[in-house]
This record gives C-alpha cells, sequence and structure tokens, in this order.
C-alpha cells in the first residue's frame, strides 16, 4: 500500500488484515471440536479483532493529513 492514495491503502489494508477468520474458526472447531483450546483461542481472536481494528480506523483516520501530505 506504499505509495497508494488513503481512500485505497487504508481500506486494502484492513481487508488483508481481517481476511479467512471465519474460515480459521470453522477449521479449528472441525479439526479439533468445539470444547477445544483452539476453538476457544480462534473465537477470541475473532473478538478481539473487531476492537483493535476500530483502533487502527482511529489512528488512520487521524494521520490522514499526515499521508497525503506527500
Amino acid at each position: 500500500a506504499v505509495g497508494e492514495k488513503h481512500n485505497i491503502a487504508c481500506p486494502s489494508a484492513l481487508i488483508g488484515a481481517s481476511n479467512f477468520f471465519e474460515l480459521a474458526v470453522a477449521a479449528a472447531i472441525s479439526l479439533f471440536g468445539f470444547n477445544s483450546g483452539a476453538a476457544l483461542a480462534t473465537v477470541v481472536g475473532v473478538l478481539i479483532e473487531v476492537p483493535v481494528m476500530l483502533l487502527v480506523v482511529k489512528i488512520v483516520n487521524n494521520s490522514k493529513d499526515w499521508y497525503e501530505r506527500r
């Protein structure tokens, strides 16, 4: 995303960072069972992802002027 405009680079980075979590949850549950630690860790990872991504969006929006200053 280096060298791209803010409105292209930021959504691309967020989409790339969040892909395949649903598949990871399904794979962990089907491979290790619903009561396994792997399934729990995968689900907790998804639950942590949302607040972290909202924080990243706030940081990205606050740095928009710096990003497009070039």
